[in-house]
């Protein structure tokens, strides 16, 4: 596909790929019913790089076996960032709510916008150090808001209590989610400017899954014996928010800097927080709404340096 063409779609790939992300967390409510984070996240990547398989080793087995040593232990290298970002994101969604596990996992243009002058040559201009400031207070906001409430002022309870909390630790594996997934990106905008799309995911994918798959089994958790229909949430969980949504993200990464594509997931918190609310019943409090409108305007700001 041309350059020229590419941008022209590049628009509604984006919204689609956002619309699609926002399923994850849902599907992943839904299996976690029956089945261990960590089984869902290695089954996510299994099914998709066995989805991706057949065209991966036809099509594309030449430019497969062209991949340099460098370009192949990169490409793992994302794959185990990859398999981080799901293994802690995903547990994070036992212990945290949706609204608060989303926001703060999409935290990661502020990471990219932080390396990315480093590992890409991408400057830090002043749009994105504005951007940062919000997002880093909105996303305090978010973390507190779990544990503290608004009632004639912020009430928070004590510093000892507020570490030992079960939403505190799964905003903070959200959080760890959000810095692995910036790895993940820096890496595939490396990658894809040399390799087509297919051929990365494979690799990082494959990768991914395999990492998950020894971790699923070192703790003693087995993919079998679930019910039928956690089995489709884990298959609806690897086509829509896996290769549509992630897929899409990577494709982006050949034609935008990492940082933008980065902020285009910003976009996951808002549908991924509606669709909470209208399916699991989860409201977001007054302190949710405000931190993550905090981060989405911390990161409009910090998009604006990327056409430049």
């Amino acid at each position: 596909m041309s350059e020229q063409r590419a941008r022209l779609i590049l628009p509604f790939a984006i919204v689609i790929a956002i619309l699609a992300v926002s399923t994850a967390s849902i599907f992943i409510r839904f299996a976690q019913q029956d089945a261990p984070s960590l089984v869902i996240a290695a089954f996510r990547l299994t099914l998709a790089s066995l989805l991706l398989a057949p065209t991966a080793l036809t099509r594309h087995r030449a430019e497969l076996r062209r991949l340099t040593r460098r370009e192949l232990l990169l490409g793992l290298l994302s794959g185990i960032f990859l398999a981080i970002h799901f293994a802690t994101w995903i547990s994070s969604l036992e212990y945290t709510t949706v609204a608060s596990s989303v926001v703060l996992v999409s935290t990661s243009p502020l990471w990219v916008a932080l390396l990315a002058p480093i590992f890409l040559h991408e400057p830090l201009t002043r749009p994105i150090i504005i951007g940062m400031m919000l997002t880093l207070v909105g996303g305090t906001i978010i973390g507190l808001s779990d544990t503290c409430a608004w009632t004639n002022g912020l009430v928070c309870p004590s510093l000892a209590d507020f570490v030992q909390g079960e939403a505190f630790f799964g905003n903070f594996l959200a959080l760890a989610g959000a810095w692995a997934v910036a790895g993940y990106l820096m890496i595939g905008r490396r990658l894809r400017a040399k390799m087509s799309l297919v051929p990365y995911i494979f690799v990082v994918y494959g990768m991914a899954a395999a990492v998950l798959i020894v971790i699923m089994l070192a703790s003693g958790q087995s993919p079998f014996g679930y019910r039928p229909m956690t089995y489709v949430w884990l298959l609806l969980l690897a086509v829509f928010p896996q290769l549509i949504g992630h897929s899409t993200y990577n494709w982006a990464l050949r034609y935008l800097p990492a940082a933008l594509v980065a902020v285009t997931t910003l976009g996951e918190p808002i549908g991924s927080t509606i669709l909470a609310y209208f399916i699991l019943q989860e409201s977001p409090s007054l302190l949710k709404i405000v931190g993550g409108a905090l981060i989405l305007a911390g990161i409009y700001a910090a998009s604006q340096k990327t056409d430049g």
